[in-house]
Order: structure tokens, then sequence, then C-alpha cells
């Protein structure tokens, strides 16, 4: 491989960052980041990312740290470039342009200091490794998902070749045959993974991560190794660490001032576990018909509701339907989620069922109504509704007023149940709570971490 990097003599560790900038994997990668930066004040953080990406996460950071810098890549869009409508275009060109995107705004912005280590989303494996043996130094390969995700995509051909391809038929089958998945079953298997079609950049780039992932120094998931200790000692054997850190999500932070839109001041007239509390993520959201069908479905149940949906989607709501609930409901274009989910007025999490969603969800042991729309949203909701039982999956997967109202109803006057998944909820909050406690695993793994970046001869 060519020599691109020229590096001085320096001896103070330069870490280069590398989020993947789409969706919400930024800002995880973000949260560690700014936890090593606080912990090692004498490493500087560089980290790259899309503008937009970059200023959204800003906007929710309070501290200023001075050892963390945050650089603005090239979205990978040829000047002039016409799209064609063809899904996750964008995604796509940025992929094909990232390896010299980043490799120029490096240059850029480090010019000869010595870098240390590159720390990269996993899903930017297929470049990032390779930049890393080039600078000959570590990378360090981070999953911002559970653990339980990973170890679907590490056994990718092995999936395929079992179940085969398509899987129509086969979706109540159990997922035994890998290490601590006999509680999952088939259709929760990621769609990349079990589609005919493996062409999207995503997928592609998360078969080629985990091929990559045993050549890191260190594997760390946004996740805890009690979680499933079957999956956490599979992969300890496979890769040089695996450090379990998280989750990431109920570490300490600053409070939030970006309650622009008083959704905690309206709680704060509710009364206590009476509101349902909607929001499914950056990314995707349900069909236009399941919204409006939500809408219905909180409007027929009579439930005071605090909604987070997309400016661009309040126009598939009935007609009518803002005036007439207007007395107990609030629409808001972007909400506090985690502040909202510890408030006392919320009862139920409507939601898509994100990792760290579910993980929020616990800790303010609210109870929740899962309609997975992608990715690993199945797994997870297969976690809450099956394994954790502290939820429910909505009808027929897909939001319908009858449906809705019916899960709704489980978890507001079903008394006996709501009891038993918020007494679940606090035996897994304590569990996550100690693992990044003084001495927890997470904790420990994060010290683990904090040596390896530390490391001026790495």
């Amino acid at each position: 491989m060519p020599q691109a990097y020229h590096q001085d003599s320096s001896t103070e560790p330069q870490v280069i960052v590398i989020p993947f900038p789409f969706a919400s994997h930024a800002a995880p990668l973000h949260t560690l980041v700014r936890r090593l930066a606080t912990e090692a004040r004498d490493v500087t953080f560089s980290f790259f990312n899309l503008a937009e990406s970059n200023s959204s996460i800003s906007a929710l950071e309070s501290e200023d740290l001075g050892n963390l810098k945050a650089y603005n890549i090239s979205d990978g869009i040829p000047e002039n470039y016409v799209f064609t409508g063809k899904p996750h275009e964008d995604v796509r060109l940025f992929m094909k342009a990232a390896p010299e995107t980043y490799k120029r705004a490096i240059r850029a912005a480090i010019g000869d200091k010595k870098i240390s280590c590159v720390i990269s989303d996993g899903l930017l494996s297929f470049f990032a490794a390779e930049m890393a043996e080039e600078m000959k130094v570590p990378w360090i390969a981070f999953w911002i998902p559970a653990s339980f995700t990973l170890c679907t995509h590490a056994h990718t051909d092995l999936i395929r070749s079992t179940i085969g391809i398509p899987i129509d038929g086969r979706e109540d089958e159990s997922l035994n045959f890998l290490p601590g998945m006999s509680e999952f079953r088939v259709g929760d298997i990621q769609k990349d993974i079990v589609s005919a079609d493996f062409d999207l950049p995503v997928a592609i780039a998360a078969y080629r991560m985990a091929q990559m992932l045993p050549r890191a120094a260190a594997v760390v998931i946004n996740s805890y190794e009690e979680l499933n200790p079957t999956i956490t000692d599979y992969f300890k054997s496979k890769f040089q660490k695996c450090l379990n850190v998280g989750p990431f999500t109920i570490m300490p932070s600053e409070p939030s001032d970006s309650d622009q839109n008083g959704c905690l001041l309206w709680l704060d007239g509710q009364k206590a576990r009476s509101v349902a509390f909607a929001s499914f993520g950056r990314a995707l959201s349900p069909a236009d018909h399941e919204i409006a069908a939500l809408a219905e479905a909180l409007e027929a149940s009579g439930v005071p509701f605090l909604w987070s949906l997309k400016k661009s989607l309040w126009a598939v709501l009935p007609d009518g339907f803002l005036e007439r609930t207007k007395a107990r409901g609030k629409l808001v274009p972007w909400a506090p989620q985690v502040e909202i989910l510890v408030h006392p007025a919320v009862g139920v999490f409507v939601t898509h069922c994100g990792w760290n969603s579910a993980v929020e969800s616990v800790m303010g042991r609210v109870p929740m109504i899962c309609r997975p729309i992608f990715a690993d949203h199945f797994l997870n909701t297969r976690m809450v509704t099956d394994v954790w039982r502290i939820g429910v999956r909505i009808e027929g997967g897909v939001f319908t007023r009858d449906g809705t109202t019916r899960a709704l109803d489980l978890i507001f006057k079903d008394e006996k149940a709501r009891k038993k998944m918020i007494e679940k909820m606090g035996v897994i909050r304590e569990t996550m709570i100690k693992a990044i406690g003084p001495g927890g695993s997470s904790s420990e793994n994060f010290k683990t971490l904090l040596e390896l970046i530390s490391n001026h001869e790495a």
C-alpha cells in the first residue's frame, strides 16, 4: 500500500474518530468519545463527520472539551449530481467516496501530527482497518446496537446457508444454531441479512465489518456483558478484545436544556403514569396510513399523549385531529426523549424499538408498545416482548386503529400485566446500573479501553 501519511515524532496521542454519519449512529460514538476525552485530557480526539450530523450533536452537548474537536467532511455527492431516486442513494455515494474523503479531511486537519489510534463505526471497517494498518496504529471498532445484533452479522453466511433464502414459512423457527440466540426467531433477523438482494450499501458494509473485526485491537459494544453471557464469551474467543462498555444512554451526562417545545412542562401537568409517549427515531417512520391509524387510536382511547413526529408527516394526520385532541394531547417535531421517559407522568412508550430507546424506556420503567421498522428493531422487539417481557408488539406488525387501541388498553387498564412489566424493568434496570457503576463489567471494560487509547506508544 502506498505511503499516504507522513507523521512527525510527537508523542502526544492523537486519536482519529470516524463515525457513520447517517441515522442515529454518530451521536452514541460521540458520547463515548466525550467520556474518553474527559478522562484522558492529554489525548486529542478529532471527530470527522458530516456537517449536519455534527450540528445536531453539538446542539445537544453543553460541555466544551478542548481536546475533542469536530471536523466536517464531504458527503461524497459529486457536483451537479442528479439523484435517480434509488433507495439509499446518498449512503451509496458517501460509502463509495468515504476512503478518500476521510483521508483528505484528516490530512487537512491533522497535518503531520502523529496519529496514535483510529476509532471507527463498525460499518466503516472496510477502509478504517486498512487506514490504521497503513498508519501502523491500533484500530478500534465500535458497534452501536446490542451484542445480539452483532452476533447475527457475525454469522451471516451460516444464517443464509442454514435457513435458505428467502425465508418464507420459517419465520417462527428458533435461532438456536447461533450462540446465545435460542430465544430469538428467524423472522427477527435483520432483513438485509436474509434478503435475496444483498446489494444495499449498509448490508455490504455490515457483512465486510463482520469479516474485519478480528483484526481490530478492540471491538467496543454499546451493551453490557450480563445481557447475554453466552454471546459475550463467544466474542471474547473471537476478537482480540471484546469490550462491552454500555449502555451509553444511562451514563451520567450534562442536563439537557433543549426542551424548546415545552414537553416537560406539559408533562408536569399530567397525572402519574397516564401519558402515552410516541416517537420513532430520526431515520425511518411508519407508513402514512399507519401514522393516521395511530392518531385514530390515540383519539379513540382517550389517553393523554405526547407525540414526537417529524413536521413533514403532520399532513397525513386525520382531518381535525389536532383540534379535537388539543385538550389532552401535544404534538411536537422533536422531544427530549431521555428526560421524557424518566418523567413520572409517562405510562407507555410507543416506539420503533431502537436499542437506545429500549434502554431508555427500561431506565424510566415505562412499558413499551413496539412497532419495529428496520435493521435491529425486530431483534430488540423480541428481547423486549418475549425475553424481558416488558412490552407488547403491535398486532400484525403494523399500526391499525383497533390493534393499537387494544395495546394501549393492555398497558393502561390491565393493572396486573402492567405491574409485572414494571417489576421486571426494575430488575433489568438494576443490572444495567450495576454494569456501569464502580467495579461493574462495563466500567472495568471502559478502563481497559482508556488504557488502550492513552498508550503513547500505541
